[in-house]
């Protein structure tokens, strides 16, 4: 990966409120405080590596308005209001750079069927398949060996990695990015026990997957039994998160890998979902909620709960039993020593009665 901006292109991609210093050279990478070379450039987001900045070999380094201090030689200051936006804005340009929008076109080796529709602005790369009745709209990117199911419609914009799959009936708003391995519209887990087997309950419904959501590799998200599995404006979903059917995902929800979510839960707008949790079916959580890590949770949440465990309960509660869990030990300890000395008592008490 190789990138160079000079002292000027910085500038105006990044904007800062103010620069103090100057340096010579490009900029050919980002690093951390304390591993930043000459040609890096580093930030100062968190508070705890303040430290570090004086003594920073960076050549450029993102720091708050407020901060005390001045470059040393040969080095220069971006003054921000927020470092990791500003930092953010930086690696948008780098994106741009490294990964160009492939162009308009269709790779000779794709296979689209003659009722699918693909707008001319549509870049379709190698060995992708577009089948019946899907329309695939304005600037939309389909990465190499994308799979577009029976009437699936991709709206403008949308970028579908390599290897990605909307299946059958599938909806996908504006602006989604799938990365690559994930699946959109698999059949949900559904079966019936008939006495002697499990027979499979067929799944007729969709997803629909609403604008700007990003969902990351090797996420699967099944199709509704009936009706749709819906994913909500602006949510984010990390790599390998399993969701069910008829689960839906509200506006602006954020769910870390490896969590599961069964069939037909709710999730309410911004609800934050930590890494490996696990989420009965049926279950309601409310707007605003956050579920730590590793939790899981069988009943419904109200609106800005705070809670983790499994089971969760409140995360202050959650808090007070893993410290009670510590002391376990010492209290097994205390009890047994306790035992003893009562059982030496009541033998005391014994002898005395004679």
């Amino acid at each position: 990966m190789q990138i160079s901006f000079s002292q000027q292109e910085l500038e105006s991609i990044i904007e800062p409120l103010s620069t103090e210093g100057k340096i010579s050279i490009a900029v050919t990478s980002v690093a951390a405080l304390d591993k930043a070379q000459k040609g890096d450039l580093a930030f100062l987001s968190n508070l705890k590596y303040k430290a570090q900045v004086p003594t920073s070999k960076a050549s450029i380094i993102l720091i708050a308005a407020d901060y005390e201090g001045h470059p040393n030689a040969n080095q220069a200051y971006f003054r921000v209001n927020n470092p990791s936006h500003a930092l953010a804005k930086l690696c948008l340009a780098i994106e741009k750079r490294l990964w160009p929008k492939p162009l308009a076109g269709i790779h000779p080796s794709a296979i689209i069927d003659s009722s699918a529709e693909v707008n001319p602005e549509a870049s379709i790369g190698p060995l992708c398949t577009i089948s019946a009745g899907a329309k695939i709209k304005k600037d939309v990117v389909l990465g190499a060996g994308v799979h577009i199911g029976i009437d699936v419609i991709i709206d403008e914009g949308s970028i579908l990695m390599p290897q990605s799959r909307v299946l059958d009936y599938c909806r996908i708003g504006k602006r989604v990015k799938l990365h690559s391995g994930v699946v959109i519209g698999s059949d949900g887990f559904g079966y019936y026990f008939n006495g002697a087997a499990h027979l499979k309950i067929p799944q007729v419904g969709n997803v629909i997957i609403e604008d700007d959501v990003e969902i990351g590799s090797n996420t699967t998200i099944d199709r509704a039994r009936f009706s749709q599995t819906r994913i909500g404006l602006g949510t984010k979903i990390d790599n390998l998160v399993q969701i069910g059917h008829n689960v839906e995902i509200g506006k602006h929800c954020i769910i870390v890998a490896q969590s599961g979510i069964a069939g037909s839960t709710i999730l309410e707008d911004y609800v934050v979902i930590g890494g490996q949790v696990g989420i009965a079916d049926h279950v309601r959580i409310g707007q605003g909620t956050k579920v730590g890590s590793q939790s899981g949770i069988n009943s419904d949440l109200k609106a800005g709960s705070n809670v983790r465990g499994a089971p969760a309960y409140s995360y202050m509660f959650a808090q007070r039993l893993e410290v009670f869990r510590k002391r376990l030990p010492e209290l097994f300890e205390r009890v047994s020593t306790l035992e003893e000395t009562i059982r030496l008592l009541q033998n005391e008490d014994c002898k005395s009665n004679y």
